[in-house]
């Protein structure tokens, strides 16, 4: 029950579009500006890169806070199920950012979110979220494509998990293959919801980090 609660809880908050209601609160609909994305990215077109850089933060805490209650209460991931459990809870604050129910489960594309979620499971994920954090302004400053940066990391976060795994004395596939499986399955979801942008960034049409045109992301 303890744990249902969890879920229901961190998918109902993940929901919560603070992009929109920041939107919003400022007389805009942020679904009929730019790419029509509720993140934070096509936020700082309509209302500048401030209020871009609040909605990242609250989409991350969204991700973060249910991971680190769930890894308080239900346990600091000493077996593997509480390690399932807490990223359960974390996977549930993503999706709930992605299909929000408050919005008829169309949302955002979750990377900020995931980065929270990626914090708040020590060790392991929080190590290889610091790292694939460096891998993202690494990419955005010099190619300047927030939805590049976001596929350079999400392609990075696996490979630096598997790298960490084999590397880290105490750490082994055979207890964290349940990161394994999530560290390689939202990555995928990265790559999926950045389709378009892909197709942009192929044709050479995708617009740069704090651009304002009308430009897609």
């Amino acid at each position: 029950m303890r744990l249902a609660a969890f879920l229901i809880g961190a998918y109902l908050l993940g929901s919560v579009s603070f992009g929109m209601l920041i939107a919003v609160a400022h007389g805009v609909d942020l679904r009929k500006v730019g790419s029509g994305n509720i993140g934070s990215t096509n936020l700082s077109r309509a209302l500048g890169r401030r209020w871009a850089y609040v909605c990242f933060v609250l989409d991350l805490a969204k991700g973060l806070l249910p991971t680190l209650a769930a890894g308080l209460w239900l346990g600091e991931n000493e077996t593997t199920r509480e390690l399932i459990a807490q990223l359960a809870v974390g996977c549930a604050a993503i999706l709930g950012h992605i299909f929000p129910i408050y919005l008829g489960f169309k949302g955002g594309k979750g990377v900020a979110t995931s980065f929270g979620v990626a914090l708040g499971l020590w060790p392991y994920y929080t190590i290889c979220a610091v790292i694939t954090l460096v891998v993202w302004v690494v990419f955005a400053l010099i190619w300047r494509y927030v939805s590049l940066a976001s596929l350079a990391s999400a392609f990075a976060f696996p490979v630096i998990l598997v790298a960490a795994i084999a590397i880290i004395p105490g750490w082994r596939f055979a207890d964290l293959w349940p990161l394994l499986i999530v560290g390689i399955v939202i990555p995928v979801m990265v790559f999926i919801l950045h389709r378009d942008n892909i197709v942009r960034l192929l044709a050479g049409t995708e617009s740069k980090i704090f651009q304002k045109n009308s430009g897609q992301r």
